[in-house]
């Protein structure tokens, strides 16, 4: 069997910054064709009318829309590690948020209430973390600083789908590994790697195995879409649409 193609589906800066670190830490180039299945379009919405005691981020883009929004100084509840870096950055007080909505959902939640929060994410999303808060007594507001637009896939990514070389797709979030199935039927041997499992459930109908990352964060998605790319030869692949 050839070497697999990665398929790299996240908007392009992403794309391009998740292919460097894959081929650091594999030591050589890999074969990959970045076909981008959301364009994400920064938002600066006027401040809410009460000024929050700390924020919550969700995804980089948020601790970057947190800037352009004048919030600084401020402590940041951070779902991940990348968020967390990016929220110092923009000068910003992380605090952990343990990698998922959930725990950081209960981090929150264990924490004292200092007062407002403020939840600065894209237009879609997942968890309804403004709304679950509000349930349990905390005051939350919430801003969308960047929309995610669906993009088609591009003719590059069409044809290696349709093609013969497997592929090994990393998913990143729900709604990429729902446009990602949306692209069914898909002839090329497939292996789908997922960052969690609310990630792989859209992936079902391309095939009847995901890989699941140890961890919901970019060192995890690292190592698992570097062991499907060793080990896609080794077992049997998936072939998307029919299977």
């Amino acid at each position: 069997m050839p070497e697999p193609t990665l398929l790299l589906t996240r908007p392009e800066p992403a794309a391009r910054r998740f292919l460097a670190e894959l081929e650091i830490r594999a030591g050589r180039h890999l074969k990959a064709v970045i076909a981008p299945l959301m364009r994400i379009d920064e938002m600066t919405p006027p401040r809410p009318a009460r000024s929050p005691a700390a924020l919550i981020l969700t995804s980089e883009r948020g601790a970057w829309g947190a800037a352009r929004m004048g919030y600084t100084g401020l402590p940041a509840w951070c779902v991940g590690p990348r968020t967390a870096q990016a929220a110092r950055l923009a000068g910003l007080d992380p605090r952990p948020g343990g990698g998922t909505a959930e725990t950081l959902l209960a981090a929150i939640l264990k924490a004292p209430d200092e007062g407002p929060l403020l939840h600065l994410r894209g237009d879609h999303q997942r968890g309804d973390l403004a709304d679950r808060l509000r349930a349990a007594g905390r005051g939350c507001d919430e801003a969308v600083v960047y929309a995610q637009t669906a993009r088609p896939l591009s003719e590059a990514g069409r044809h290696l789908l349709s093609g013969r070389t497997p592929v090994v797709a990393p998913v990143f979030s729900p709604r990429s590994a729902a446009l990602l199935a949306a692209c069914a039927p898909i002839a090329a041997p497939l292996a789908l790697v997922a960052i969690s499992s609310a990630a792989a459930r859209p992936l079902s109908k391309l095939g009847p195995r995901v890989t699941l990352a140890a961890r919901p964060d970019a060192d995890a998605m690292i190592d698992a879409t570097l062991e499907a790319h060793a080990t896609f030869g080794c077992r049997d692949p998936m072939r998307g649409g029919g299977a």
